[in-house]
């Protein structure tokens, strides 16, 4: 699933190429980084099916698949306007982000309580995210070369530090 992400994730920035999209992405990363600290924090294991030694709560798919669904819904309603084809595609969006979170729990990697305290945090902070770039970046965005840069590097680092942090975990993985 981890590089379905990186591949849409990847497609929206090389289709929309705007700030929008680079803020998506600098929320996304960070947004992953907290499911790593909250997991640290909270070390709830797992269920005692599945053969990952790791902490599940929150579920980070849940945290991601929920924060990548809720931002793309709002860039919709932003983008088309309440409509019927809005309404049937933000309908779309948050059934497949459903039944992918609800993978989690029907393949017994985490419990149903690690999954919705993992969507639950993956929605509020890609809300706050949103009013952050709504009320606060958006206008420097547009009128400042300096926060354009600014912004465009922090997207660009965060996005090479996630792909090498994946990368080498994957590599662990396999041996």
């Amino acid at each position: 699933s981890k590089w379905i992400v990186a591949a849409l994730f990847g497609s929206v920035l090389l289709l929309r190429h705007d700030g929008a999209s680079l803020w998506a992405v600098i929320g996304f990363i960070s947004n992953s980084l907290l499911s790593v600290t909250l997991k640290r924090i909270l070390n709830q294991k797992r269920p005692v099916a599945t053969s990952r030694s790791d902490p599940g709560m929150p579920s980070s798919h849940a945290q991601s698949i929920s924060f990548i669904s809720l931002f793309t819904l709002f860039s919709v309603m932003e983008w088309l306007g309440t409509n019927p084809l809005s309404l049937f595609l933000c309908g779309l969006i948050l059934a497949l982000a459903s039944y992918f979170t609800w993978l989690r729990v029907s393949q017994r990697l985490h419990t149903t309580s690690q999954v919705v305290v993992g969507a639950i945090f993956g929605s509020v902070y890609c809300t706050l995210w949103y009013i952050i770039w709504k009320s606060l970046v958006l206008q420097a965005f547009a009128s400042s070369f300096l926060v354009q840069i600014a912004v465009f590097t922090v997207a660009a680092a965060s996005a090479l530090g996630s792909a090498v942090y994946v990368l080498l975990n994957w590599s662990k993985e396999d041996r």
